[in-house]
């Protein structure tokens, strides 16, 4: 049995790693004092911002995210007022000079709100914060709540991509997550937001319940024919201790390691001739997009929206579970909706917990989004960087092809390694040997295929 075939049969996991540390490792140390400081010391400069909507006409049982279901419009409506004072509580924090070039709003599904809610949030934000001219505006959008009136204050506001989940196509795997959608309407609101002169993105999944070669086949032939700018191809996490919703998926239902394995190639495959660019390792786009040209200049980066083109330092969270990523570490928002509306309605910001950033923790975060990114330990890079404090990192490389990484990496002339291109998937897993706060096989990460 070879390499690959031995660690396909161990079905090994690792983290995603939106972030470095990963939000598991955070802890409640720092609050909304540490936040107001960060906030204030933040240096000019471009930042991000993000925006969450943890609400959802219905639950997908798949799903991981931090959402809840409503079935009136009370709830939502209090959630954003207190979201409108978390905005501009913050945004009175900034120094002069702060310039927001990316928002994206996720949740849960930001297109439940109303037309006139769409409206009085942005204009929240933008009296809040400086937008830079033709800042990128994406908004995550369930196509069943995708009315033209919606749309419409989305392109107001000056909405430039709409990113949605494509389910597979087979009706036996929607009853099995409890996400029935048509076609029909993902095309149409496809083509409701070029109209309106945003770019189309489409969420992929695999390993789902019930989910077959040939479903999964019809299914990305559809999206292919849709002709998305960017495809994110993720496979299924099923975590019911995180995710309680989940229980309700029947783990036999699940496709084995090999049926996700052969999944995520065809899936893969089809994308790559079709004309896609892979990017990083689940991220597809058309040559001459802004993600394509960001990962051949070695501008990609990552991070919990997965791979952005987006060289800001910063990303300011807002909503309930949210996260921030500042010069000095990450801090969160609390996770429950009444208890960030409690904070909020306080007068204080919702932060509940975090992560300071060590220079280690630094130094190991570059390396593990370098390799997320370009499949690459530039030695050279780490050490211009870093000097001294690289070496522990050096030392991981050197044992790495020292031992069994020589079936993965290839040494490079100036130091470092590179991912043979066969590797690749196993490129989460190659990372966390670079994470200081791994202990063993942690069986709560996700698989890597």
């Amino acid at each position: 049995m070879n390499s690959h075939s031995l660690i396909l049969a161990s079905a090994p996991r690792a983290p995603r790693y939106g972030s470095y540390p990963t939000a598991p490792h955070f802890t409640d140390a720092l609050g909304a004092d540490t936040h107001a400081r960060w906030l204030k010391a933040v240096p000019p400069g471009l930042a991000s911002v993000y925006v969450h909507i943890p609400f959802c006409t219905s639950l997908c049982w798949f799903c991981i995210c931090r959402t809840q279901g409503v079935s009136r419009a009370e709830p939502v409506r209090r959630y954003l007022a207190h979201l409108e004072q978390e905005i501009s509580h913050v945004g009175a924090h900034l120094p002069q000079g702060v310039v927001v070039g990316r928002m994206h709003w996720g949740g849960g599904s930001p297109s439940i709100l109303s037309a006139a809610q769409i409206t009085a949030l942005f204009a929240r934000l933008r009296g809040s914060f400086t937008l830079a001219p033709g800042a990128e505006f994406i908004v995550e959008i369930d196509p069943r709540d995708a009315t033209d009136a919606r749309l419409d204050a989305l392109a107001a506001g000056g909405l430039t991509r709409g990113a949605m989940t494509a389910i597979d196509c087979n009706q036996g795997v929607q009853r099995a997550i409890n996400r029935m959608q048509d076609w029909a309407q993902i095309q149409s609101a496809a083509k409701a937001l070029r109209i309106r002169g945003a770019a189309v993105d489409i969420d992929a999944l695999y390993g789902l319940p019930l989910q077959t070669e040939a479903s999964l086949r019809r299914t990305m032939q559809r999206i292919i024919d849709l002709s998305p700018d960017q495809i994110a191809l993720y496979g299924y996490v099923h975590a019911p201790w995180i995710a309680q919703r989940q229980r309700a998926i029947l783990a036999d239902a699940l496709p084995g390691a090999a049926a996700r394995k052969t999944q995520a190639d065809l899936a893969r495959k089809m994308l790559i001739g079709a004309g896609y660019l892979p990017i990083g390792i689940d991220h597809f786009a058309r040559p001459g997009s802004g993600l394509a040209v960001a990962a051949a200049s070695g501008g990609l980066r990552r991070g919990f929206q997965g791979y952005v083109a987006d060289p800001s330092e910063m990303q300011i969270g807002l909503g309930a579970s949210a996260i921030s990523r500042f010069p000095g570490g990450y801090l969160q928002n609390a996770c429950a909706t009444a208890s960030y509306t409690a904070a909020i309605a306080a007068g204080t910001l919702a932060t509940t917990r975090g992560k300071a950033l060590s220079l280690e923790d630094r130094v190991r975060g570059h390396v593990i989004e370098r390799l997320l990114c370009s499949f690459s330990f530039d030695a050279q890079d780490i050490i211009a960087q870093f000097g001294d404090f690289a070496r522990p990192c050096l030392d991981i490389a050197d044992a790495l092809l020292a031992g069994e990484g020589h079936f993965w990496l290839s040494p490079m002339p100036g130091g470092g390694f590179s991912i043979q291109p066969n590797a690749r998937a196993w490129t989460r897993l190659i990372a966390s040997r670079f994470d200081a706060y791994m202990s063993g096989t942690d069986a709560r990460c996700s698989r890597l295929i």
